[in-house]
């Protein structure tokens, strides 16, 4: 570690942690995963447009966003830090349970797939038919429903680092994949009823969401606050950074706790701001639409008194 005049460089070499585990680079597992979302979202936006159907390039955006944002957490040398500095880790807790599934969201991807993919032929099933099967099914209305996406949520973060768990899974490659794996999958199951974008088994009202949304956050605020005034540190994989980093691992818990605290804060400004917009264009959607059905029944009204006005006067002429 060389320090400057204007900051602070650091110079990091590949770890060695755990049972003789190697960590160097991004994660493999992610970065395949990453590039078979784009090539897939990439092929149904292409497949829309070459039978000459639209789709919101904001849409586009924001699911690009949503791959980068989990490619540059899993599939960069910041995974090397989150293995050895708590407060890094935190980050990427947080950008894949709470920025990322909103990003992937707001891309509308199931959305996508009903409309590019190609139904089957009768009596046939094919990708479309399954997935509308698997929307519809009771599986995905359990696990979608507030009574579980808000214990889950909460759960993963009080069950897991309060617990040997953690420690646990940070001692493999597989068990570090699949902790960023569930941090992503609680966050889009969380989310999905809340953005209200794609079709799903729940479509609760403006203000239930917003009341979704607010259910949980106050737990991670409380569980940031824990961590931040803990007087000693709280997992055991932190407990010895490289020592040219100069971590000492208490301050970095606190850190750690920090950005747990400050980070629920944002990814709910922007739902907010989401489900605001939604219900203002809904809103003025169901007005046009009553007032193009009182522009029929007005035109109904003025055909009809025009047709009793012309009876009338066939009569007088009778």
């Amino acid at each position: 570690m060389e320090h400057g005049g204007h900051g602070m460089r650091m110079d990091l070499p590949p770890f060695t942690l755990g049972r003789g585990l190697a960590f160097s680079g991004g994660d493999p597992f992610f970065f395949a995963g990453c590039l078979l979302l784009l090539a897939l979202y990439g092929w149904g936006v292409l497949r829309l447009r070459l039978r000459g159907d639209r789709w919101p390039v904001g849409r586009t955006i924001a699911f690009v966003l949503g791959v980068l944002t989990v490619g540059v957490t899993m599939c960069t040398r910041l995974n090397d830090y989150g293995m050895v500095i708590f407060s890094v880790h935190m980050v990427q807790h947080m950008i894949l349970s709470m920025l990322s599934p909103i990003l992937l969201l707001l891309g509308a991807p199931v959305t996508l797939a009903l409309r590019a993919l190609p139904a089957a032929r009768r009596g046939r099933t094919g990708p479309r038919e399954l997935l509308v099967k698997l929307l519809h099914s009771r599986y995905l209305r359990y696990v979608t429903h507030p009574a579980f996406t808000i214990p889950v949520f909460v759960a993963s973060l009080y069950g897991l680092y309060f617990t040997p768990l953690f420690d646990t899974l940070m001692g493999s490659r597989a068990g570090h994949v699949a902790m960023m794996v569930h941090f992503l999958a609680v966050g889009l199951l969380f989310f999905w009823p809340i953005m209200g974008v794609d079709p799903g088994p729940h479509r609760p009202g403006y203000v239930m969401r917003m009341l979704e949304l607010f259910a949980g956050m106050p737990f991670h605020a409380f569980f940031g606050i824990a961590l931040m005034m803990a007087s000693q540190p709280m997992v055991h994989t932190f407990l010895h950074p490289p020592v040219s980093l100069g971590v000492d691992p208490l301050d970095d818990q606190t850190w750690a706790g920090g950005i747990a605290w400050a980070f629920s804060e944002v990814p709910s400004v922007i739902v907010l701001v989401v489900l605001l917009f939604q219900w203002y264009t809904s809103e003025q959607r169901q007005a046009r639409r009553s007032d193009r059905a009182a522009d029929r029944d007005g035109d109904a009204e003025l055909v009809a008194y025009n047709a009793y006005l012309a009876s009338l006067e066939a009569r007088g002429h009778g």
